[in-house]
């Protein structure tokens, strides 16, 4: 009343504001213990449930004490048992020295008996395998004895062969020696013909300058004797070859008919390509031109068999440089006296 009246006195009214902050505090202890009723709560339930679970395991303790009594108890009555059977087994182990020893001072006689009975059967057995075995050696012996006779006119037989041998060898190297010297002298020959052939043409060719000697081959520019890319006998190269041939008559006459000679035409090109439907490579052109040289020599009366045609086309070069004058040298036509 004193503070309503100061109140009124002062002109300031201080009651609503006591009354709002007294409710928010009551409010507020209400809230608290809201809170504490729900936890309380919560934590009676999850004791409560603790407490379950402890006497669950409590259980299975005492569950687990007992099996754990019962498995000693039974423990001790096996142990009993292992006790009786290994005293058992020591009496049936004595009982059975025992009566071995009687049974084998029982049977020791009978079994001497059927030992020597045995033996005797076996001794007899081993009789009669050495009386065929003995046989058999004696079989053996003859036969031996036949071999050893066999093989006593086998080697006499044989020492007659080897003698024969050395005489047939002996002959052989003789015959060798004449057939390599009669070789020798027929390639002597050869060469004196070729040395005379080779001589006669050089006379008749005289010192031209598209035909060279190199070694034992006559070597002609081909375009003595064909136009470049053909193997068509130009018409001034049959008077050349007209006295090669005349040549090769002549000295067929002179040269023995069992000396095995040929003259042999190689074709060679250079080492530029060529593609014709008439030519399809530069061994076919070469080959082409050595064919058509033999062919004009068998019309000029050489046999065939006397003659060799053979392209090498641009494998076999005098001059392996890209100018003109090694193209040149390379285009040939070769002519060599040799044998079949």
């Amino acid at each position: 009343m004193a503070l309503a009246r100061r109140s009124r006195e002062s002109g300031f009214n201080y009651w609503p504001g006591f009354v709002d902050a007294l409710s928010t505090l009551v409010l507020s202890i209400i809230f608290l213990l809201s809170v504490f009723v729900v936890v309380q709560f919560f934590l009676a339930h999850e004791v409560s449930g603790k407490d379950t679970a402890l006497q669950r395991l409590n259980a299975q303790i005492a569950q687990l004490t007992n099996l754990l009594s019962m498995e000693k108890a039974g423990s001790v009555d096996l142990e009993q048992q292992v006790a009786q059977l290994r005293a058992g087994l020591a009496t049936a182990e004595n009982e059975r020295d025992r009566l071995r020893g009687a049974a084998e001072a029982a049977t020791g006689a009978a079994e001497a008996k059927s030992e020597v009975g045995r033996l005797s059967g076996d001794l007899d057995s081993q009789k009669a395998i050495t009386s065929r075995a003995l046989a058999q050696v004696e079989v053996l012996n003859q036969q031996i004895s036949a071999l050893r006779r066999q093989l006593s006119a086998l080697e006499s037989a044989l020492d007659v062969s080897t003698q024969r041998d050395k005489e047939s060898q002996t002959r052989i190297a003789e015959l060798g020696q004449r057939l390599n010297v009669a070789l020798a002298q027929r390639v002597q020959e050869l060469s004196r013909y070729r040395s005379d052939f080779f001589g006669r043409l050089r006379q008749i060719l005289g010192n031209r300058t598209d035909v060279r000697i190199v070694g034992d081959r006559f070597v002609f520019q081909s375009e003595l004797f064909f136009e470049r890319g053909q193997a068509i006998l130009k018409p001034e190269a049959m008077p050349e070859l007209d006295r090669i041939a005349a040549l090769l008559v002549e000295l067929e006459k002179q040269i023995p008919p069992d000396i095995p000679w040929v003259l042999r035409v190689d074709g060679h090109t250079d080492v530029r390509p060529i593609a014709t439907l008439q030519f399809p490579s530069n061994w076919a052109l070469s080959a082409s031109r050595a064919i058509a040289v033999v062919q004009y020599l068998i019309q000029k009366g050489i046999p065939p068999q006397r003659l060799v045609a053979a392209g090498f086309g641009e494998f076999q070069p005098l001059d392996p440089a890209t100018t003109d004058d090694a193209y040149a040298k390379n285009r040939r036509i070769e002519l060599k006296l040799t044998e079949r």
